[in-house]
């Protein structure tokens, strides 16, 4: 290889390398926001203050990176940088196979479980579909799952081929995709306050008054 094929080998590596970096930049949360009125939607934005609403529950995140510190070096950085998140469902074969392909790995992830109308919703804002299993690798997204396709997103990213994870290392297990708030408890029903019935009036009270 010359020095003219050098050059333009260096050239491509750089691109493609600030390609997965602004992808990663622009991966973004999504929210599910109820608002004041109970109307719940989903935003890429929190809401500015508390009288926008609440948040009940976040889409997207780097679960993984909560237990970074356990990791190895190299390890946390690039779980750090690109964190890995898996969308899955019940009864779905290549969710498991998928699953199966980051453990043995030991690729570091957070597991989204997709079951109900809320999550499946969630699921259309993030993805554009409804479709599982669906992996995010930082900023990039892959639908469905293929061995090749997953392994060349997580070897771009800088993921070691072989498993680094300590051995006391535990894999987080799946949390809903939202997380719907319990409704507050109705109050009981207000009784009419009962009062004894007046007894016989006393000697000394004989009108029988009460207090």
């Amino acid at each position: 290889m010359n020095l003219l094929d050098l050059t333009k080998a260096a050239s491509q590596a750089a691109v493609c390398a600030l390609l997965l970096v602004a992808a990663s930049a622009q991966a973004q949360m999504v929210y599910r926001i109820v608002g004041p009125d109970g109307r719940v939607t989903f935003s890429d934005k929190p809401p500015v203050s508390a009288d926008q609403g609440k948040i009940a529950a976040t889409g997207t995140g780097g679960a993984a990176a909560a237990s970074a510190a356990s990791l190895p070096f190299e390890l946390r950085q690039v779980a750090t940088r690109y964190p890995v998140t898996l969308y899955s469902g019940p009864d779905c074969v290549p969710c498991s196979t998928g699953r199966a392909m980051l453990s043995s790995r030991g690729i570091p992830f957070s597991e989204r479980s997709v079951t109900t109308s809320e999550d499946i919703a969630a699921l259309k804002r993030i993805s554009g579909e409804a479709a599982l299993p669906f992996l995010t690798v930082g900023g990039q997204r892959i639908k469905g799952y293929t061995d090749v396709e997953w392994t060349q997103y997580l070897d771009a990213a800088g993921y070691p081929k072989t498993s680094m994870l300590p051995s006391g290392y535990r894999q987080a297990s799946a949390s809903p995709l939202v997380s719907l708030e319990k409704p507050a408890t109705a109050k009981a029903e207000e009784r009419p306050e009962t009062r004894p019935e007046p007894s016989a009036p006393a000697p000394s009270n004989p009108a029988g008054i009460q207090f």
